[in-house]
Parts: structure tokens; C-alpha cells; sequence
């Protein structure tokens, strides 16, 4: 039985003596990167080259710095049988000339100098390296460098770009294409979505796109690149490796570029672009994702009331009250939509009397399903306006179970500086079991605890709405 449990170790020990082999983007064969919406995506890379039969190591360069190691796994797509892993190590202690020098603490370094114009040469010894080097030389200790250092050979550990090392036992020797997949942090993506209202207000174009940005500390050459959207659950975890330093490159293209494939995921949506693309380190860039044209839009003005309003006796309310302005859309196929939509900000612009651009409002989305309604609001309007007061309060007391009953009056003032007319939507949460026993304009009972009211308010003009609602608790 001992022998049985010691033999892995023996193989893993040669495997690891061996001579090692080094893959890099030269032998890359395809590529293909998966981002998810929470600073996480999959990357698959294959690569074709010569491994020997037998017990090697394997030095798989220019992958993440952020690779979560957990997560890597190697396959061999050409001879999967008799091809396993023994061992692997994740080397991201990158080569600088700090770390060069913090990796030669206690060993010999070359000191190269020059005296009387002539090259001089001493041998020291790397004693410390906090906040400065200090060097034993055979007569002497010195806390700076009197010249140049030369090492002589880079320790195996520290690399160049980060690399994840694996101990394998491959079946033939002969050329054979292999893949490693792996998640990393690093890599993230959101969705951005440009809208021009006709001049009418009756219509809008919509570009959708995807704003990528690559942090993870390496390059995705020619990437087939694949989006998912949706709330993916994820086990927090305590690596805190971050990245900040990056530069901006968006990527510009025509208004009604192609727009990307789009297909159910489990309980998620993902987005195929139709092309490869190249993804650099530190860079952001623009991708479409969709586009649409003359989509029907309804305009809303709404003025939102307060519950507190019944509980107690009030004088005015405010005056000058903003109305909110929205719009909205539905994301049917029949209104030439129909995709689902990832989340993201949604930018509307609209037109001057002098054909340019204005940019009128944002507002958030979050991940809308084909068929659901999208609605933005985007600022308040100035030119409406409302004024409200309570103008009667009477605590009628008990009623039969209930403890207490009041009835409330309340009057709202309108005005309109438009040159049209518009409708006011009056949106009031009412608490307890309600009644409106006297208005002036007819409602709707929107759900158990709100009330809309409509309000035409004319061009230039004004309207009064007055109503008293009865309330029981």
C-alpha cells in the first residue's frame, strides 16, 4: 500500500525536474472570451505544439493576471486519453528590476562601476533591499549601488508576463492542439444605449452598445467574443488583485452597424458578436449590440403625492411642484424591438429648431426581457407645474370595527407654458381603506393603495383639480 501512495510523488518529482517547455501567443490557434456583467469572464485558449511523451512540464505564458488558478483546466483535444495534470502552479510574480533585486537577497550580484575611465568589476552580496539595497562587499558595506548591477540568471519563479506552470504526462510525441480555460477577474462589460426622439416626440432610434473594458493584465487577440447577461451567482472570494491603471479607446462605428446574435443561456441571455476582435490590456472599447428605428414612444408628465398626506391636518403642500417627465416603449418585435435588452443607461437626444443634437435626459434600465415595457425618466418638466393644499381635514372618529375615519380635501393647481396642451398624470398612494367620495375629474384605482388621476391642462393655461377622499383605519 505505501508503495501505491508514494509512486504519484515520484512521477510528479520527475515531472517537475524536467526540462521545462514554454507556449506562447505564437502557437495560439483560436481564442474565445465569455464576460459576464460582474468583473468576470471565461477564456478558452488553443494552442498547437509539440509535446514530448512521457512526464514534462509545461510553462503556459500570457494568460491572465488576474486567472483564478481554482479554475484552470488543460485539456488535450488531440490525444485526451493517456493525458493528465499532475501539478500546477500560477507564476504572477512578474520580472521588474525591484523584484529582480528583492529575489537576490543573500546571494552574490556583480557590481559593474568605473574608476579613471576604466570598467570596474566587484562581487557583493544582496544583504536588504527595504527602502534601498545595502551590498557587502569584501572590505566594506555600502547602502547604495556604486554602479550598475549584473545578475546571472533570472530566478524560475519570476517571469516576464504571467504564467501558469503545469506538471503533465502526455501519451505520444508528435504535434497536438491543446486548451486551457480558466475564469479571471479583470475583464467586464456594460451596456450603453444611445436614443433620438423624432420631432414629434411620437417616435425614437435606439443603438444599443457594449462598452468592454480590459484590465486583467493581459491581450485577447482576435477573440471570438460572447456576452452573458443576467444575475449569475457567484461565491465572494478574498483575492483583492486589482488592476486601475488603463487608458481610454472607444471604438466608433456606423449608426446601424450589425447587431449581435442573441440566444436563451440557462436563466440568462448571451450576445455572440459576428466577428473577432481584439481586446488590449488597459483598454476600453465600444462594440454595437443592437439598433432600431422609428419605435413608438408614449410621452408622460406625472406629478407623484405623498401617503402622509391623509394622516394628518396640512396647509400648503408646495408650490411650483415638478412634474416628472417620461418616456416609454414597449419591447415587442410589432414596435421593431424585440430583443432583451441588458441593463444599462439609456441617453436620449433630440434635435434643435437648428438640426443639431441636444442631449434631454438618462436614466437606468435593468436587464428588460423581450415583450416588457421600458420606461426612462428624464428630467422635470419646466414649463408645468402644480400647486397643492389640503384645503379640509375632519377626524370623523370611530365607524363600526374601525378606529378611526377621516376625510380629506385637497385641491392642485396646474399650469401650463406650452404653447400645446398636455395631460398631468396625478399619482396618489393613499394608506388604509379609502374612498374618494367628491372630485372633479374622473381616476382609476390603479392598485389597493393608489389612485391616477388624468388632468388636461390647456396650452398657455391652467387646470384645477379638486376631490375628498375618506379614509378608515
Amino acid at each position: 500500500m505505501r508503495a501505491l501512495l508514494l509512486a504519484p510523488l515520484v512521477i510528479t518529482l520527475a515531472a517537475q525536474s524536467g526540462e521545462e517547455m514554454t507556449t506562447t501567443l505564437k502557437d495560439q490557434k483560436s481564442l474565445a472570451v465569455t464576460i459576464y456583467s460582474e468583473n468576470l469572464a471565461l477564456v478558452k485558449d488553443q494552442r498547437e505544439l509539440r509535446l514530448p511523451k512521457g512526464d514534462a512540464r509545461l510553462a503556459f505564458q500570457e494568460v491572465s493576471a488576474q486567472l483564478r488558478p481554482e479554475t484552470a483546466l488543460l485539456r488535450n483535444l488531440t490525444e485526451p486519453k493517456g493525458f493528465w495534470i499532475y501539478e500546477q502552479n500560477f507564476d504572477f510574480d512578474l520580472l521588474t528590476p525591484q523584484k529582480l533585486l528583492e529575489k537576490y537577497v543573500a546571494e552574490k550580484v556583480t557590481v559593474v562601476g568605473s574608476k579613471n575611465g576604466q570598467e570596474t568589476r566587484e562581487e557583493a552580496t544582496v544583504l536588504a533591499t527595504n527602502n534601498g539595497v545595502v551590498l557587502q562587499f569584501a572590505d566594506r558595506i555600502e547602502t547604495s549601488v556604486p554602479g550598475r548591477l549584473v545578475y546571472p540568471k533570472v530566478p524560475g519563479n519570476l517571469r516576464a508576463r504571467p504564467t501558469l506552470v503545469m506538471s503533465l504526462h502526455n501519451p505520444s510525441d508528435r504535434a497536438q492542439r491543446i486548451e486551457l480555460s480558466y475564469l479571471t477577474s479583470g475583464l467586464s462589460w456594460k451596456a450603453d444605449y444611445v436614443a433620438s426622439l423624432a420631432p414629434d416626440e411620437k417616435t425614437l432610434d435606439l443603438s444599443g452598445w457594449v462598452t468592454l473594458t480590459n484590465q486583467s493584465g493581459a491581450a485577447y487577440p482576435n477573440a471570438m467574443l460572447q456576452l452573458v447577461a443576467g444575475d449569475v451567482n457567484r461565491v465572494q472570494d478574498e483575492d483583492h488583485r486589482t488592476h486601475t491603471k488603463g487608458s481610454m479607446e472607444m471604438a466608433k462605428a456606423a449608426a446601424f452597424a450589425p447587431q449581435m446574435q442573441e440566444e436563451n443561456l440557462f436563466e440568462y441571455h448571451l450576445y455572440t458578436l459576428d466577428r473577432p476582435t481584439t481586446l488590449k490590456e488597459n483598454q476600453t472599447k465600444q462594440v454595437a449590440l443592437l439598433s432600431a428605428s422609428q419605435v413608438p414612444v408614449r410621452k408622460e408628465y406625472l406629478l407623484k403625492g405623498q401617503n402622509y398626506y391623509y394622516q394628518s391636518r396640512y396647509g400648503d403642500l408646495g408650490d411650483k411642484l415638478k412634474v416628472g417627465v417620461f418616456v416609454e416603449f414597449d419591447n415587442r418585435t410589432e414596435n421593431r424591438m424585440g430583443m432583451p435588452l441588458p441593463k444599462g443607461v439609456v441617453r436620449v437626444y433630440k434635435q434643435d429648431s437648428g438640426g443639431r443634437s441636444q442631449f434631454v435626459g438618462e436614466d437606468a434600465i435593468d436587464h428588460t426581457p423581450k415583450n416588457e415595457l421600458v420606461r426612462l425618466k428624464l428630467g422635470d418638466a419646466f414649463d408645468v407645474t402644480a400647486h397643492r393644499k389640503q384645503t379640509d381635514y375632519k377626524n370623523i372618529g370611530k365607524l363600526g370595527r374601525y378606529e378611526n375615519m377621516v376625510e380629506t380635501a385637497f385641491q392642485v393647481e396646474f399650469k401650463n407654458a406650452k404653447k400645446e396642451a398636455v395631460t398631468v398624470n396625478l399619482l396618489e398612494p393613499i394608506w388604509g381603506d379609502w374612498e374618494i367620495i367628491e372630485k372633479s375629474h374622473p381616476f382609476i384605482k390603479e392598485a389597493a393603495g393608489t389612485a391616477r388621476f388624468k388632468v388636461n391642462v390647456p396650452a398657455e393655461g391652467g387646470a384645477t383639480l379638486t376631490y375628498r377622499v375618506r379614509t378608515q383605519w
